[in-house]
């Protein structure tokens, strides 16, 4: 293999001939084979890179500290990755010492020689183009790095708000196709009142709705950056102007409205703004996970459980039950919240863990966080199209449990009143009779009222009763669990 020799402080290495990345990453290579994921698989997370590298190669030419054929140069090196070209060269792993270091030195190396690449010169001809006085000029590894996961994590956050916009409108659709099909509620698993199917389905959507909000705003806390802070936050090494300039160049190159922190001190060090977003991700992913709980809940069966619903049919569900169909599609869900959540403690605790002026661990950070944004989003895709849109509903099964549940009588209580009502439940349980026919055998209503109050509209609310109505007392002529047994 052909080679080529690159020097740091620490000694020499061979690097191989046709690689992108130099001397930096190749020690971190061999320092940090731990997760065995190089940085590459979050995407956004290199685009971030490039882009921090173009707009500070356009504003160090702006304020004069770089010249316009280098500036030109790195700028068009750094705008090939953003386009998706030389992902494979970020080869360092996610996780990894020294703060981030790697992954901006990876950025500074591939960059550099892609736009050496460019002017005709060899890899590694750093005396043309230097990787830490050009690429990496008027930055250090404590505001590129940060700086780069917010826009990254900006990034793929649209990604996911998409997603859960179609689910959300998945659940709504569910929503239109049940409205008018009765069911059971439950509160603590024991029945409750009726409702409809379409009013559960509608819940779920609305919820979906309301992370999508929580998530949007919380996302504003990442557009704080420390762009011109440097090493600790007085900008050493920076020139006055360049972190106003760096910024209209960022804002410019994303799209997004980041602004500069008022205290570059306290920005470089404080990393809880990537907590708070952390900590939004992780209410989505539990409610997600509840969410899926009710559907694994309401399918369950097919016989001996709820059986209200059917869930597509995706996979063989036993290597000995035949004709077993799991619920495989919402426990995949359950487990990337489960991992989610967890990846959230990851992110409180390295938050908590840093020191002084510089948080180390903003590798770990970041790798949690655009991990739960992957997995979610994917665990989003495979819910719609795979469980929620293929979603049936088990019309005859549920209209027998509304049938014969003594939740109808509760729609009843403005009408004969709270003990005549617990009578009747009662006896129900107990002999197995129709709520309605005991009603009208108990004299307490006419059928054609009883029938009124029980409708789908009036015992799911969508029709409700809003005028003063009397109680009939007339618990004498209630059958009792006595008088069965007597």
């Amino acid at each position: 293999m052909r080679t080529r020799t690159e020097s740091d402080s620490i000694g020499s290495l061979e690097i191989p001939a046709d690689a992108y990345w130099g001397i930096h990453t190749a020690r971190a290579q061999e320092n940090f084979p731990i997760a065995k994921r190089p940085i590459s698989v979050y995407p956004d997370l290199v685009r971030g890179l490039a882009m921090v590298k173009q707009a500070s190669a356009r504003a160090n030419a702006e304020i004069g500290v770089l010249s316009q054929e280098k500036a030109n140069l790195i700028d068009a090196a750094a705008r090939r990755v953003i386009d998706g070209e030389f992902i494979e060269e970020f080869t360092v792993g996610v996780i990894q010492g020294g703060a981030g270091t790697s992954s901006n030195m990876n950025a500074n190396e591939v960059i550099t020689n892609i736009a050496l690449e460019m002017a005709g010169r060899e890899k590694g001809d750093y005396d043309f183009l230097s990787p830490i006085d050009d690429t990496n000029r008027s930055q250090s590894t404590n505001d590129v790095y940060p700086t780069a996961i917010k826009i990254g994590l900006a990034l793929t956050l649209q990604t996911l708000l998409e997603e859960l916009a179609l689910l959300r409108k998945s659940f709504l659709d569910k929503a239109v196709e049940f409205h008018d099909i009765l069911k059971v509620g439950r509160t603590q698993l024991q029945d409750a009142v009726p409702m409809t199917l379409g009013q559960e389905f509608h819940g779920f959507a609305t919820t979906l709705g309301e992370d999508y909000s929580r998530m949007s705003e919380n996302a504003k806390l990442l557009t704080e950056i420390n762009m011109g802070a440097t090493a600790i936050g007085t900008g050493i090494t920076a020139h006055p102007q360049y972190a106003a300039v760096v910024l209209k160049h960022l804002n410019e190159i994303t799209g997004l409205d980041l602004e500069t922190a008022t205290d570059l001190v306290e920005s470089t060090s404080d990393t809880g703004a990537f907590m708070s977003f952390s900590a939004s991700l992780k209410r989505n992913a539990i409610k997600l996970s509840k969410i899926c709980n009710d559907l694994r809940l309401l399918s369950s069966g097919p016989q001996a459980g709820f059986g209200e619903i059917n869930l597509p049919a995706r996979q063989a569900g036993s290597s000995i039950m035949p004709g077993k169909v799991n619920p495989v599609i919402p426990e995949v869900v359950n487990q990337v919240a489960f991992a989610v959540a967890g990846a959230d403690v990851t992110v409180t605790m390295a938050v908590e863990g840093g020191q002084l002026q510089l948080n180390a661990f903003e590798p770990v950070i970041a790798h949690s966080i655009f991990q739960s944004i992957t997995w979610m989003r994917q665990a989003m895709w495979t819910l719609r199209v795979n469980c929620v849109d293929g979603i049936t509903a088990n019309r005859e099964r549920l209209g027998a449990m509304v049938g014969s549940s003594v939740g109808v009588v509760t729609a009843l209580t403005p009408f004969i009143g709270y003990s005549s009502a617990a009578a009747l439940a009662k006896t129900a349980l107990m002999t197995g009779h129709n709520i309605a026919d005991l009603v009208v055998e108990a004299g307490l209503m006419s059928r054609e009222e009883v029938m009124k109050q029980i409708s789908p509209a009036r015992l799911s609310g969508l029709e409700t009763v809003t005028a003063a109505v009397p109680v009939v007392q007339a618990a004498e002529n209630i059958i009792t669990s006595d008088d069965v047994q007597n």
